[in-house]
């Protein structure tokens, strides 16, 4: 199978659920959230590492093939000492994606991809070092997106950011243009860390549509609906959408002008994107 070929490529809401609470595992599944990520970064303690991998590997059985497409193993950083054995684990389960956090470098990307071979990758970029080596990343052995982590990048450039992160527009911009150049599908914003403020949520999310982001991390069940909310296309965009994917069926994946725009992988990306969002329950 294409790592690639994933609808995770499509999705818009991702939620974030401790790699430890495999209680949580199928509440997650079961929310609005069309992605569940379970994390043995930041959620897990030190000492609790091979507990979450454990609860993995318990659980994985459990899920049907649709929520298996929908699951992503947020890895430890490349380096750590339990980087080695979280690829370990997403390559005895044949995981559909995995969410490296940190990473720098085109190799660091390969170099697991050689590992997984069916999985497609996430790369989090939430380094000054990531941000600088980001259109090879992008251009990486089977990424299929990536994902902002603003808060540590924050952290790693030393910034103090307003309410609106005013200060990482510029690193906003340039994930969705090596996105863009690298023709994969479009990125996924950080995580908003309040989880009641309605509206800050969702003007976060509805930042990130408006930038050309194609979905948000969510660190609560409360943040999803307000995520997928200011994801659903509008009645025009539909339309569009429904002519692009039209012209690209009829010319059998041959270039194409639609209403005099040539009509490229990425358009049909995002053409496919919006109206699998328009599907959703």
């Amino acid at each position: 199978m294409n790592p690639l070929h994933t609808p995770i490529g499509f999705s818009s809401s991702f939620l974030f659920v401790p790699g430890t609470r495999p209680d949580r595992f199928i509440k997650a599944l079961d929310s609005s959230a069309e992605v569940v990520i379970i994390d043995l970064e930041d959620a897990v303690a030190q000492e609790d590492k091979e507990t979450a991998r454990a609860a993995i590997r318990a659980s994985w059985s459990t899920f049907t093939a649709e929520q298996k497409n929908r699951l992503v193993i947020r890895c430890n950083a490349p380096g750590s000492a339990f980087y080695a054995a979280d690829l370990i684990l997403a390559e005895s389960l044949d995981v559909a994606c995995i969410l490296i956090p940190k990473c720098e470098s085109l190799d660091q990307v390969n170099g697991a991809a050689q590992i997984l071979p069916n999985t497609a990758i996430i790369p989090m970029i939430e380094t000054a070092l990531g941000l600088h080596h980001l259109n090879e990343i992008a251009n990486s052995e089977q990424v299929l997106r990536l994902a902002l982590g603003n808060l540590d990048l924050q952290a790693d450039l030393g910034m103090v950011c307003d309410a609106q992160e005013t200060e990482l527009q510029t690193a906003r911009f340039q994930l969705v243009l090596a996105s863009r150049l690298a023709q994969i599908s479009p990125p996924i914003d950080g995580v908003t860390p309040s989880t009641d403020d309605i509206d800050r949520i969702t003007d976060d999310a509805e930042r990130a549509k408006r930038m050309g982001f194609g979905g948000k991390l969510c660190i609560h069940p409360k943040q999803v609906p307000l995520v997928v909310s200011a994801f659903i296309p509008t009645a025009s965009e539909l339309a569009w959408a429904q002519r692009v994917v039209a012209a690209d069926k009829a010319s059998k994946g041959g270039a194409v002008q639609l209403d005099g725009r040539m009509i490229d992988r990425p358009v049909v990306l995002l053409a496919q994107r919006t109206l699998a969002t328009a599907r959703k329950p």
